[in-house]
């Protein structure tokens, strides 16, 4: 979120300020744009939270005796993606009323001089990234890779990328190697989806041992390509920063994840909150649903204060056990937490997406109209997660459809 934020604040806002956007709806669409990357896959959040719902509906099956349902990340994925879509719909529909209905809020875009981009700047820096992300994507909603590999093929197609748009311009030997390695990938996939290349088989044709030796020269060809990329990026100075990055992200989320568990083990251990927490939820009035919105009201205020990644490890082991022996569908749960989540990081005043918008927009920026520029977008949300809550086929129907 506070990436997505601050980028598009630096980037945007002021094209948007110079068009004489109102700042109210300039400033809400940037707010509520950050936040859709916590529901629209592919998203760490989600990620994260099928490991704590996936636990959560273990221990619910064990004291109910029944078999353990596992939620993998697919199912999240998949289950995110109908209600994301939506929100972004109601995103846009806002945004054409407003456009529509007050034209000095959004006025003709003016000439400006700007950089005139050719077709292949336009593939380049357009095109390439979105077929990365439906690589990653689609691999994860097929059932082609599990997460983990699908995480691979994001990383080494960016190297890849990367490597190619750096050498780009110059007739390099780095970039002859990473061009070479995308046509190795393709055909690999080709190979791999009419052809069996597993190893564990008695007895070998003459035909098998070709495709899998050409499988093999395919497979030593992208890593020679992605050794070119990684090469590419060491001499340009990037390597050694995306490295740190990815170092201190993965620090961070093991040590909350860390102390998430021996607060766990301490709370429910030592003090039986686990106990206390069931005997609360199944006591209050309206049942189920009761249940349901107490807890979703303590994860929207709870968001006020903590990023997402404290309240998946703390507050998610405690809460979804006893909601899952209560009978609510352990997908349909996590996409209602997400969504929630989401909505919280946008609420005023402690809004995280509406500071992190305060502390880069221009001081011509009132901190007021970044307020009221969010709430008809928190409007969308809240209506957004009425309508999983009452119809919560949109959240467990695509990945039920895609498990047959």
């Amino acid at each position: 979120v506070g990436a997505t934020v601050i980028t598009m604040t630096l980037i945007a806002l002021p094209s948007m300020l110079r068009q004489v956007y109102d700042t109210r709806l300039a400033s809400g669409t940037i707010a509520a744009s950050g936040t859709l990357g916590q529901i629209i896959p592919p998203s760490i959040v989600l990620i994260l939270l099928a490991d704590a719902i996936s636990n959560a509906s273990a221990r619910a099956s064990t004291s109910l005796g029944q078999a353990a349902m596992t939620v993998s990340v697919q199912d999240l994925f998949s289950g995110a993606l109908i209600p994301g879509l939506i929100l972004v719909g109601g995103y846009l529909l806002w945004i054409a009323y407003k456009a529509h209905s007050d034209p000095a809020s959004a006025p003709a875009i003016q000439e400006e001089n700007s950089i005139e981009f050719t077709k292949r700047q336009i593939a380049y820096g357009l095109g390439a990234p979105l077929l990365l992300i439906f690589a990653v994507l689609g691999s994860i909603l097929l059932g082609i890779t599990p997460p983990t590999e699908a995480a691979a093929i994001g990383a080494g197609g960016a190297i890849l990328l990367a490597g190619l748009r750096l050498s780009e311009g110059r007739a390099s030997v780095s970039k002859t190697l990473i061009l070479m390695g995308f046509f190795a990938l393709l055909a690999l996939l080709v190979l791999n989806g009419f052809s069996d290349l597993s190893l564990k088989r008695a007895e070998f044709s003459l035909s098998d041992i070709l495709r899998v030796s050409l499988a093999g020269l395919f497979t030593l060809s992208l890593f020679i390509a992605l050794g070119a990329g990684l090469t590419a990026l060491h001499r340009a100075g990037h390597l050694r920063s995306a490295f740190t990055s990815a170092a201190h992200i993965t620090s961070m989320v093991f040590t909350i994840l860390i102390g998430a568990s021996l607060f766990a083990l301490v709370f429910t251990g030592g003090y039986r909150g686990d106990e206390m927490i069931e005997a609360v939820l199944t006591s209050l009035p309206g049942g189920l649903w009761g249940a349901v919105f107490m807890t979703m009201l303590v994860i929207f205020l709870l968001g006020f204060f903590l990023d997402f990644i404290e309240i998946i490890f703390i507050v998610v082991p405690l809460v979804a056990p006893p909601l899952i022996v209560m009978g609510v569908d352990p997908i349909w749960l996590a996409i209602l937490m997400a969504l929630n989540l989401q909505t919280s990081f946008l609420t005023p005043p402690f809004g995280f997406a509406l500071f992190y918008l305060r502390g880069t927009a221009p001081d011509e920026v009132k901190t007021l109209d970044i307020w009221r520029g969010a709430i008809p977008f928190i409007l969308i949300q809240l209506c957004v997660i009425a309508l999983v809550a009452l119809l919560p086929g949109l959240a467990t129907g695509l990945p039920e459809y895609l498990a047959e």
